[in-house]
């Protein structure tokens, strides 16, 4: 028994909704979310917010006093982008469960009918469509660059 346009509308709004919903829980959790990385010789620890902001950095000890400042940018460095990386994979993780949720409600408006199989080939054609290894290894080259 196929549904009614009003109740695919209504349907599809109830989704729309609960998909909000989501929406926001994920956005204040990940407004608390940080990520800490501690250097190699457990000199300095970077902890860093969603939005890749630094939100502390501390010195463990003093060996940073005799390091060559060149030595001490680069441990720094490091564990920023480091903490960066990390931060940026749990951002990527947590919206991606968002990702198709045009093309759910897509789906839930047109039922899954044979417009999807009229449409198909014209959905091909659009840029980037065919292309999603090009698009996954560009988000890889994204997350190496965080990580210097």
């Amino acid at each position: 028994m196929s549904l009614s346009y009003a109740e695919q509308i209504e349907q599809a709004m109830a989704e729309l909704t609960e998909q909000q919903a989501q929406m926001a829980s994920t956005a204040k959790e990940l407004e608390a979310a940080t990520a800490s990385v501690t250097s190699k010789d457990r000199m300095v620890t970077a902890v860093v917010g969603a939005q890749g902001q630094v939100v502390s950095l501390t010195f463990h000890t003093s060996a940073y006093r005799s390091m060559a400042p060149a030595e001490l940018g680069r441990v720094i460095t490091d564990v920023l982008n480091t903490a960066r990386a990390d931060i940026a994979e749990r951002v990527i993780e947590a919206m991606s469960s968002f990702s198709g949720l045009g093309e759910m409600l897509r789906s839930s408006m047109t039922g899954g009918t044979e417009l999807d199989e009229l449409l198909e080939p014209l959905r091909a054609m659009r840029p980037g469509h065919a292309d999603a290894a090009a698009e996954e290894r560009r988000k890889r080259e994204r997350q190496e660059e965080f990580r210097g």
